[in-house]
Parts: structure tokens; C-alpha cells; sequence
């Protein structure tokens, strides 16, 4: 059996801990059977974080919105979709991040791939970025 744990937040960075730490109360509950807890709760956090933060920076640049975040647990894996209302972006046209050059950003999309098992994207009314985080 799944639960679900929804969070609606205005679309500005100020609110970005208050979703991580949802997001971590979640990882707790979902892996409190689970030796893997401290660590999948942290990369969950970590990808969540840098979702939040491209809604905020890229899809409401320049204008605001709402971001809700739907958080599905059940005994095998944590799902977190993060919703919002702003402009869209081809998942597939961002290029592969070269670790060899060093950044200062762009670095997100790298960042929630390597923490996370899958991640989609859905343009649309709303953009829906969904990742799905499986215990071991």
C-alpha cells in the first residue's frame, strides 16, 4: 500500500527548505525498515533540492507561480513529482555535463540523474518532473 504526502508552496527560493525537509520527514518514514535510511534520505534531498530550484530559477524566471510537490512512499521506493505552471524545457536537449571542465551552474539536471533510479519530464499545464528513488 502507497501513501501520499502533497506540499504546495509559493514558487520562490525561500521556500526550498521547507520541500527538502517534507522530502526528508518522508525518507524517514519510508525507510524507518530500511538500513539505507540516512543516505537515500540525503540523495533524495539533494536531487528534490536542485528540482526545486530549476522551477524557481528557469521556469518562473521573471515571473511567479506555485510548485507542489507529490511524495509517494511505499516499501519498495520513494516517488517525488514536482509540478508548476512556468515555461518548459526539452529535457533531452540539455547536453551532458563534461566533469573534466569545471562550472559554477548547470550542474542540476547532472545532480538529480546521479541521485535518483529514474527521472521523466512532461512538458505541459502543469511541467511535471518526476523521480522515483527505490530502496535496496
Amino acid at each position: 500500500m502507497s501513501s501520499l504526502v502533497v506540499l504546495q508552496v509559493p514558487g520562490e527560493i525561500v521556500f526550498r527548505d521547507l520541500a527538502t525537509r517534507t522530502v526528508a520527514a518522508v525518507c524517514k518514514l519510508a525507510t524507518k525498515d530500511h538500513l539505507e535510511s540516512e543516505e537515500f534520505g540525503h540523495e533524495l534531498v539533494s536531487a528534490v533540492g536542485e528540482a526545486f530550484n530549476n522551477s524557481v530559477l528557469h521556469a518562473y524566471s521573471g515571473h511567479s507561480g506555485e510548485i507542489t510537490l507529490r511524495i509517494i512512499y511505499d516499501d519498495q521506493q520513494v516517488g517525488v513529482e514536482i509540478l508548476d505552471y512556468g515555461d518548459s524545457f526539452d529535457m533531452a536537449a540539455v547536453p551532458d555535463l563534461d566533469l573534466a571542465e569545471p562550472v559554477e551552474s548547470g550542474m542540476g539536471l547532472f545532480i538529480i540523474k546521479s541521485f535518483v533510479d529514474e527521472v521523466t519530464y512532461e512538458a505541459g499545464s502543469p511541467n511535471c518532473l518526476r523521480m522515483k528513488k527505490r530502496f535496496r
